[in-house]
């Protein structure tokens, strides 16, 4: 109970103390994901099959790395002045200290592939480890596709007729995700009464789409009718060398030639006949099992997320209902996300796949980072475009990004194949249109709809793209949004110029589907499958939804 003599000084302070507080639970709950990880060992990276030793690809590796950061290297230093790569959770020495030779370091997502279009500054980043074989054609070789060159067409008949006619991604995966809310219950079920009704209240009272699983059952059946690609005796580039999976034998499946190291490794092992995933072994397989464990385990953390956020926005409503913080209280929401945490950790180390283990933990990473940067970003950059979408990276993208690539992963694609930087780069853009509608339609939707409060973010004092073009067009905004609108009036005035702005709004619909398109462009170096086709509709409608 409050007190109620308490002053405002007195209730800013206890809330920053309550946000610090929650803010190092998931600092706590992410170094324990990362605790899981076997950094002492090479072998962590490689799948069982590989008994060789990987040295020579990790000097080849770090030679890569060097010569990556010194190409266009005056491009960077500005970029690196205004943003850290781990801007908040760790320092950069505390990171050293946690790596060897043999641990992967990732690149964070934005720094492999393009956040802003041409038209605002943007350009594709480098070639790296994580996004070097990004050819269109080389997965496709004697196999037609209906549909190269898609392009998003929002005013053109012919285009919504044509998606219109792909398959419904909900339809195609819902006897696989049938099960799940009463799969997902059993999974997150405690022996404390309290701690297990807060912990499944999404699962039971809130079924929804199913967003995220159904994003991973789709892409564990779009890389299932890939072959994999094998990497060249010389360790230059890889190769399709089949156009079917009949060509592929289980011996050269798992073999790594030439430079040996992590980029052509982290691959789960297949203990199947010919050593590959095809579509007709696939569903109801050991890796069809594993993929859509995946989904649940990206679940668990998604919701933990909200149910954390909603502690520290202090949110009433979620998803059209109370919040658990709401209908309990606040200890007893946190300890119920700090155990979804923990059960989505036992989970994923249960996929035997280690490096998916460090790839999902990095995520977990980036939500407390999105979290943090949320509280602590200097005003400045507030009013900074790729900022803001570096932060829905963080919170939204990084998670769907991260569980593509480990989906293909669980499929015995390589870390580094075009296969897996399609799934990464597909679900990096598309986690981004997502978010940026989602702020589209915090100033066009109804509370009702959203089933969340309408203008939520600007209550929390946050600038979302909308108003961010705004204030390019109304200067006098920009002192608002650095103050984050806490002076009397500054909402009100912000919203005027907002629905004033002749620009402001389509702007931000041309960055949502910017970011459609280069997901769209990234599922089409797939070969063409129903799933995939299914993505491609997904992809659609996240920029057009109406909630």
């Amino acid at each position: 109970m409050s007190n109620c003599y308490e002053t405002n000084d007195m209730k800013n302070v206890r809330n920053r103390s309550s946000n610090s507080s929650h803010a190092g639970r998931w600092v706590l709950a992410a170094t324990l994901l990362m605790g899981l990880l076997d950094t002492q060992t090479i072998n962590s990276f490689t799948p069982n099959s590989i008994n060789q030793p990987l040295r020579v690809g990790l000097e080849g590796l770090q030679r890569t790395r060097l010569s990556a950061s010194t190409l266009g290297v005056e491009n960077k230093q500005a970029s690196s002045n205004k943003f850290s790569q781990s801007p908040v959770v760790v320092s950069s020495e505390a990171e050293a200290l946690s790596h060897s030779d043999s641990t992967l370091k990732l690149t964070p997502s934005y720094d492999l592939f393009q956040i802003l279009s041409d038209e605002e500054g943007g350009s594709l980043p480098d070639r790296k480890a994580g996004n070097a074989h990004r050819d269109s054609s080389i997965l496709k070789i004697g196999i037609k596709d209906t549909l190269d060159g898609f392009t998003i067409d929002l005013e053109s008949k012919q285009y919504l007729k044509s998606i219109e006619k792909l398959p419904d991604p909900f339809k195609l995966v819902e006897k696989e995700l049938k099960p799940f809310s009463d799969s997902i219950k059993e999974l997150v079920s405690s022996d404390q009464p309290i701690l297990s009704m807060a912990a499944k209240h999404f699962f039971e009272k809130r079924h929804g789409k199913r967003f995220r699983p159904t994003i991973i059952q789709l892409m564990a059946k779009a890389v299932a009718a890939t072959v994999p690609e094998q990497n060249n005796a010389n360790g230059s580039v890889p190769t399709n060398g089949a156009a079917d999976f009949n060509q592929i034998s289980e011996e050269n499946a798992s073999q790594v030639g030439g430079v040996a190291g992590w980029e052509w490794s982290a691959a789960s092992k297949i203990q199947m006949e010919g050593g590959i995933v095809t579509p007709q072994n696939h569903n109801g397989s050991d890796v069809w099992r594993k993929q859509a464990q995946l989904g649940q385990i990206v679940e668990m953390i998604h919701v933990a997320s909200l149910i954390h956020d909603d502690v520290l926005d202090e949110a009433d409503t979620r998803r059209g209902g109370e919040a658990v913080h709401k209908l309990y209280s606040n200890k007893v929401a946190v300890l119920a996300g700090d155990y979804l945490l923990a059960r989505a950790s036992v989970l994923l180390a249960r996929l035997e796949n280690t490096a998916v283990v460090q790839i999902m933990a990095t995520a977990l990473e980036s939500l407390v980072s999105g979290e943090i940067m949320q509280l602590k970003a200097p005003p400045a950059s507030l009013l900074e475009m790729e900022s803001y979408l570096r932060k829905s990276y963080y919170k939204t993208a990084s998670l769907i990004c991260y569980a593509c690539r480990s989906t293909a992963l669980l499929g015995g694609h390589e870390y580094g194949s075009t296969v897996a930087t399609a799934c990464e780069e597909f679900g990096f853009h598309l986690g981004l249109a997502y978010q940026i509608q989602d702020d589209i339609l915090d100033f066009t939707a109804a509370a009702n709809v959203l089933g969340k409060p309408a203008l939520a973010d600007m209550d929390l004092g946050l600038s979302t793209a909308p108003m961010l073009y705004a204030a390019q067009e109304y200067p006098h905004l920009k002192p608002l949004v650095m103050r984050r609108f806490k002076e009397k009036g500054d909402k009100q005035t912000a919203l005027e110029a907002l629905y004033k702005s002749k620009t402001a709004m389509n702007k931000a619909k041309t960055l949502a589907l910017f970011h459609a398109q280069k997901a769209m462009d990234a599922l089409l170096r797939l070969p063409q499958s129903e799933s995939r086709d299914a993505l491609l509709r997904l992809t659609n409608l996240v920029i057009t939804r109406k909630k």
